[in-house]
């Protein structure tokens, strides 16, 4: 695949330094998020085409810095399509129509076919796009090297889906992943297996926290993440939600109003 990453241009506290996005070149020239309409990105994204017309935009799940960019791209780009998993609550946000994708799906991009992977957990409608000759995955958020991925609850995340599609994407063994944000993961099994094994370690510390006496998100993401950096709080307590609405599922926690506890056998 002639692939080319294009910085979407948008660094701040929450995308670190900005997202990538991926143009594949080719017979179906297909860019693989959107950004947010930076200028800078628009004009870069027009030299890689070199005149050709892009044929379409595949967009991994709909958090702004991954679909926003698409009404931009849409008045300069008008051949383009807009392609995404469905998520109502979110279809009608960014001002374009959209192609519906549906797992399993082959779609041409570049030269060659992908397979469309939906795996939802970091949002409800997102997916990954394999590439199986090049045992290639474009991974969008599922993934990110050196840190780890939030899972905002009250944004539709969902930690138990989230874990379900880590082990989906480990047994496809994927040889390299080509991040939202980050750079690119050439060992990409280890990785997904750490963050499987991090997202367990992470759970017996919120029940430990709950047995404690930290009965809110709050105190749970105080005990837990005693030097998180302030701008980060608000992330470290959705993602401890998810983790509780999990062990709510099954049976090991409880809640009454804002305050969470153990269920005792």
């Amino acid at each position: 695949m002639d692939v080319v990453a294009l910085a979407a241009g948008n660094p701040d506290p929450m995308t670190g330094s900005g997202n990538w996005t991926w143009l594949i070149r080719g017979r179906v020239p297909t860019l693989v998020d959107a950004g947010v309409g930076n200028p800078q990105h628009l004009a870069e994204l027009e030299a890689a085409l070199d005149g050709v017309p892009l044929a379409q935009v595949i967009v991994t799940h709909s958090h702004p810095d991954h679909a926003a960019g698409v009404a931009a791209i849409a008045a300069r780009m008008p051949s383009a399509r807009f392609l995404k998993m469905p998520w109502a609550d979110h279809d009608n946000r960014w001002g374009v129509t959209w192609k519906s994708l549906a797992d399993g799906e082959h779609v041409d991009v570049g030269e060659v076919s992908a397979i469309v992977v939906h795996t939802p957990g970091r949002a409800p409608d997102h997916v990954c796009m394999w590439q199986p000759a090049t045992r290639t995955l474009f991974g969008g958020d599922l993934v990110i090297a050196g840190t780890t991925v939030w899972i905002p609850a009250s944004l539709g995340g969902d930690l138990a889906a989230y874990l379900v599609s880590l082990e989906r994407v480990i047994a496809l063994e994927p040889g390299r992943i080509l991040p939202g944000h980050g750079p690119i993961i050439t060992e990409p099994v280890p990785l997904l297996r750490k963050y499987v094994v991090h997202r367990r370690e992470r759970e017996l510390q919120v029940i430990d926290a709950l047995r404690d006496g930290a009965a809110t998100p709050s105190a749970i993401v105080a005990r837990i993440y005693p030097a998180l950096d302030q701008a980060l709080v608000g992330r470290a307590e959705e993602t401890v939600v998810a983790h509780l609405v999990k062990l709510e599922r099954e049976g090991i926690t409880g809640r009454s109003a804002e305050a969470w506890h153990i269920i005792d056998a």
